[in-house]
């Protein structure tokens, strides 16, 4: 699984001009399952994400969690995180997970989130999004579980 984490003020996102989810500050989480993720994979990948200190403490060092400043998550399905653009100028995408497998853990990474309690919204799975956020540092975080 590849997550990109951005730290932000505030986050929305919208479907058809229709707001679909938003967060005030904490996270904007883009989330991409890949061929052979699995539940270990997400339960491992959320308890991470929830102990990360990535955010400012008062003496401006990264030292505290989602939790500790009483943050939120908006989650969005990102497939083009699986790009392999090591040959040629169009990327593929033959290592994301299926459809039908990438839906059933990115609803299984939001429940984990909610799960122990960090308040999450999302986008649409699939679908055509606009995402609007309003980067706080800029302070941006790769995660990938194969690495």
């Amino acid at each position: 699984m590849r997550v990109l984490l951005q730290r932000v003020s505030s986050a929305k996102v919208y479907v058809d001009g229709k707001l679909k989810g938003s967060c005030a500050k904490g996270l904007l989480i883009f989330v991409c399952a890949m061929k052979g993720d699995d539940e270990n994979v997400v339960n491992a990948l959320t308890q991470k994400i929830s102990k990360l200190r990535i955010f400012e403490s008062s003496e401006g060092k990264m030292d505290l969690t989602l939790h500790d400043i009483g943050g939120e998550a908006l989650v969005i399905s990102q497939f083009t995180l699986a790009a392999d653009i090591k040959k040629g100028n169009r990327p593929g995408f033959s290592s994301a997970a299926n459809p039908q497998d990438a839906k059933y853990l990115y609803e299984l990474f939001i429940a984990n989130l909610k799960r122990i309690k960090i308040p999450t919204q999302q986008g649409v799975f699939g679908a055509s999004m606009k995402v609007e956020l309003l980067n706080n540092g800029p302070a941006t975080f790769w995660l990938d579980s194969n690495s």
